[in-house]
């Protein structure tokens, strides 16, 4: 699960790409990239690297897609910047009360 970086500036979409590379390079199955414009350069640099690619809008999508997907032993990673609050994916996939930044 990869979220948009909200901190990159002028280097955002070659940044976001490069993380997308990476992830498909370490032999992740499955990307889900989060968020509007750069979790498609997210899901453009995993699918290049050879990873299945998923992209979503929020949170929530996100917390759908893998409750349908996870099984027994499988590993989720959740990455992105603190303004996407993709602990929200965590918290909800672990049954615990969903928060916000300023909870």
């Amino acid at each position: 699960m990869l979220g948009e970086m909200l901190e990159l500036g002028d280097e955002a979409a070659k940044a976001h790409w490069d993380v997308g590379q990476m992830a498909g390079e370490y032999g992740i199955d499955l990307v889900i990239a989060v968020g509007s414009g750069m979790a498609k350069q997210l899901a453009l640099g995993a699918a290049d690297a050879g990873a299945e690619v998923a992209i979503v809008r929020d949170n929530e999508t996100a917390t759908a897609v893998l409750d349908k997907l996870l099984g027994p032993g499988d590993i989720v990673l959740i990455k992105g910047s603190r303004g996407g609050m993709r602990w929200q994916i965590a918290q909800a996939l672990t049954g615990q009360d969903i928060t916000d930044i300023l909870s």
